[in-house]
């Protein structure tokens, strides 16, 4: 049977997700990480696929899906969110027919930059992503750390911090943040972020000062963070630290740039660990990666 390519539907997403979630198993098992994936509402794909339908891609065979690809846009920066074929399905070209169609959505936008975060450990879709002018920039590392493991070690100097306030200022603000350290505005995604009930967004001050923002979500996941000056990361994310352990979540975790040795820093002094390694590539530099943390591979 034909192997189909059509832009994806709102009634597709959760079976591509089930997708997704078994191939990035599959993957990270055969690597000797175990299983990392587990399935969750695809909140933020159909966020996507209502904003731009465009970046949302199948291949199906009958009625299975066989690969799955998901960018988004923001400014001039096209971000390949998600871009996998099912393993026994993998060699037969669906991922170049998959990335040809993302592509695509990237010229169609007038993208000027490129950018997606990869495992560091499949040597396969860096291969795909370096014929196509993306090039390796810095590791991201996925850290983690049971809660009653860090509440033994909070220490240190914290920012103040409020909830986020959700008005027009509010979002320009922590937009300005987001063209400081990624070179866009990311409004449309702090919209959704602060419409998600599993997630909560924060102010961050240095007395009357505004330096930046942090989100926690319900997992205890930290990210996106960003602020405003590069001495501001440690204590930024030491307080994000406190945040989530408050919030009470057994397990809490972060996405940290290899180019920020403050936050690395900082998650070693509070007994975080390495759970697996990621890369960011891109077709040219862009931002300051020390200053940003990201929320996960697909959001950045």
């Amino acid at each position: 049977m034909k192997v189909i390519y059509r832009p994806a539907r709102v009634q597709d997403l959760e079976q591509a997700d089930r997708l997704v979630v078994s191939t990035i198993n599959d993957l990270t098992e055969r690597h000797g990480f175990g299983s990392m994936a587990a399935a969750s509402p695809p909140n933020f794909q159909l966020f996507s696929l209502k904003d731009d339908p465009s970046g949302l891609w199948l291949a199906e065979e009958g009625d299975q899906i066989l690969g799955f690809a998901w960018s988004w846009v923001c400014g001039d920066m096209w971000f390949l969110a998600q871009l996998f074929v099912s393993p026994d399905h993998q060699g037969h070209r669906i991922g170049n027919e998959l990335i040809k169609r993302t592509l695509e959505h990237a010229e169609k936008a007038g993208a000027a930059n490129k950018v997606l975060i990869t495992f560091a450990f499949n040597k396969v879709s860096q291969g795909l992503y370096l014929r196509h002018g993306l090039f390796p920039r810095f590791p991201i590392y996925s850290f983690s750390v049971a809660r009653e493991h860090l509440s033994a070690r909070l220490r240190g100097p914290q920012f103040d911090c409020s909830p986020l306030e959700k008005d027009a200022a509010s979002l320009r603000r922590i937009s300005l943040a987001d063209e400081l350290v990624l070179g866009v505005s990311r409004e449309k995604h702090h919209r959704f972020l602060n419409s998600d009930g599993r997630t909560r967004g924060f102010d961050l001050y240095d007395g009357n000062d505004w330096v930046g923002y942090a989100y926690i979500d319900v997992a205890g996941n930290i990210g996106p963070l960003a602020v405003m000056q590069p001495d501001a990361v440690a204590t930024a994310f030491r307080t994000a630290l406190h945040l989530a352990a408050n919030m009470g979540s057994p397990q809490i975790s972060a996405f940290l740039p290899g180019a920020s040795e403050a936050a690395l820093n900082t998650a070693i002094e509070h007994g975080m660990q390495i759970t697996f390694p990621m890369l960011l590539m891109s077709s040219r530099v862009f931002g300051n990666g020390g200053q940003y943390l990201p929320r996960n591979p697909g959001f950045m």
